[in-house]
């Protein structure tokens, strides 16, 4: 299979993962919902796990890839704040959890670049 048709795939895999991730274990996500959005973390976190495992399944599909791809740049830049929280959060934890949540924050980019991509491929065709 050629890189433009495993690059949506792959993709659709990491959000279907973090997606999954929101259910089996939100607690760790309740914790980095920005206290200024209304409401529960909880209903805040497993909103977003819907949206990503939503997001996967457009992915997935070759006649949807191209709006889900735009949509899960739009969901990564969205999402943003709660990487920002995570960083500020864990300012005094121990140097590996403290570098890997600041680590968070410049791979945002990566990834709504890559989301820019399979959009600009469609259907995942070069």
């Amino acid at each position: 299979m050629p890189r433009s048709e495993r690059s949506p795939l792959l993709l659709a895999g990491l959000l279907a993962t973090a997606g999954v991730a929101h259910f089996a274990s939100p607690r760790q996500f309740d914790a980095i919902v920005p206290r200024e959005l209304p409401g529960s973390p909880r209903t805040w976190t497993y909103a977003s796990g819907v949206a990503e495992l939503a997001l996967a399944a457009g992915l997935a599909l070759p006649r949807t890839r191209r709006t889900a791809a735009l949509a899960t740049a739009a969901f990564f830049v969205g999402v943003f704040p709660a990487n920002v929280k995570m960083a500020v959060d864990w300012r005094h934890r121990p140097a590996p959890l403290r570098a890997a949540a600041i680590g968070r924050l410049p791979l945002q980019l990566p990834l709504v670049l890559w989301a820019r991509n399979v959009a600009r491929n469609g259907e995942g065709r070069s």
